[in-house]
């Protein structure tokens, strides 16, 4: 027995950046051996089907007399699609699914109707990202008296908030504690998009705690050899804790965190700094525009929630500042180079080391004299032509092409 489509169901959509910005919708395909199937089809390849249908069956589709039309209708695209109409489209696409589904079967069971919601090979293997950004995935909202079991890959963690939230802007959602929201989407700028029940909308990561237990494995260990990052809007510090950058400075990010506050390093200070205000040095202009970013307020912090009520008994463990600061200067020092002397020594931050004379302790006094004559002044190795290549621009390194291919030329 040849088989056919039971149900159809439109799970969202994704929107993908290669090899350049399109969407595509995210459909179910249930099948008559009890087998489900997702598969990926852009609006404009749905519509030409569509057309090849009306074809394929002109009565049904009302092109002899309209009254006996059968065949569901579906909009034409547009002429550039977007995340909004992308998005309100939805509705109309799962309609047309669910109808198509329950056409007579010399219809809904033909071979172009399988043949188009057969599995591809690109479906079960996507092609490759964008070197930089991410796919974003968009779920739909479903309808409890519609909605169907589904058992097909798509797993959404499910996390408890643990304060009330109100929402800002209009991409945003109100929350309360104790709400449980599916998170869709962990953007490294601390804002996950979530869903709760029927609301959708971004969430800042420090409202939000896993069920099972506070610590994040996702959250790497501090990488005290850092990556080069450069800040692109301009912040002041509010904490303590916080390091104040202007735009257009390098720094080095040592520890990433889920709640979108990164510890970076900038000569001998580090602390924390939003990281949507950063981004990889040595990618070309092209591909981010660094006056444009994704939101324009960073998340706030989770020491700024107040009456935050969590179900576990210990929290996460986060590394202090001082620890932070200590191992910086020791990975400096082994790698041969000395931490420069801060410009801003003479504010008084917290994560400069003090070198004060009334701050050292008599009894160690001897060792430290030690210390200091073993490790000043010291002259840093010469870096290798790799990290150099590495770490300088890419004028400089297209430069240093152009002149070595005219060497080896003569």
């Amino acid at each position: 027995m040849e088989l056919y489509i039971r149900h159809v169901e439109l799970l969202g959509f994704e929107k993908r950046f290669y090899p350049s910005q399109h969407y595509v919708y995210m459909l179910m395909v249930k099948w008559s051996d009890l087998t489900e199937k997702l598969i990926y089809r852009r609006y404009p390849e749905i519509h030409t089907f569509h057309k090849s249908l009306k074809e394929m069956f002109p009565i049904e589709s009302g092109d002899i007399d309209k009254k006996d039309r059968i065949i569901p209708e579906l909009p034409a695209p547009k002429w550039l699609d977007s995340q909004r109409s992308t998005e309100t489209r939805q509705s109309t696409l799962a309609e047309y699914c669910q109808s198509l589904v329950n056409l007579p079967p010399k219809i809904s069971r033909c071979e172009l109707v399988c043949r188009f919601f057969k599995v591809r090979p690109e479906d079960e293997n996507p092609p490759i990202t964008h070197p930089v950004k991410r796919n974003e995935t968009f779920v739909a909202t479903k309808d409890k008296s519609t909605a169907s079991k589904i058992s097909g890959p798509i797993i959404l963690d499910t996390y408890r908030v643990i304060a009330d939230f109100n929402k800002t802007s209009k991409h945003e959602i109100n929350l309360k504690c104790g709400d449980m929201v599916e998170i869709v989407e962990k953007s490294p700028n601390g804002w996950w998009f979530c869903q709760c029940e029927f609301k959708r909308g971004w969430v800042p990561a420090t409202y939000l705690e896993p069920l099972d237990t506070p610590e994040e494995s996702e959250e790497p260990e501090p990488n005290y050899a850092g990556e080069m990052h450069i800040s692109t809007k301009a912040y002041t510090a509010v904490e303590d804790d916080e390091l104040a950058l202007e735009a257009g400075e390098t720094v080095e990010v040592i520890h990433k965190l889920l709640d979108g506050w990164w510890v970076v390093r900038k000569e001998d200070q580090t602390g924390y700094f939003p990281s949507m205000f950063l981004h990889p040095t040595g990618d070309k202009k092209d591909v981010f525009d660094m006056n444009k970013t994704q939101r324009q307020t960073p998340p706030p912090r989770r020491s700024s929630i107040y009456n935050a009520k969590s179900i576990h008994g210990k929290s996460t463990r986060r590394i202090s500042q001082d620890t932070y600061r200590k191992n910086s200067i020791r990975f400096l020092q082994q790698r041969g180079g000395q931490p420069r002397k801060s410009s801003m020594s003479s504010t008084g931050s917290p994560f400069q080391e003090k070198k004060n004379e009334d701050n050292i302790p008599k009894s160690n006094s001897t060792c430290n004299v030690n210390m200091e004559k073993n490790t000043s002044p010291r002259i840093p190795p010469r870096p290798s032509p790799e990290l150099i290549m590495e770490r300088c621009t890419e004028n400089t390194r297209m430069k240093v092409s152009v002149r070595k291919s005219s060497t080896e030329s003569k």
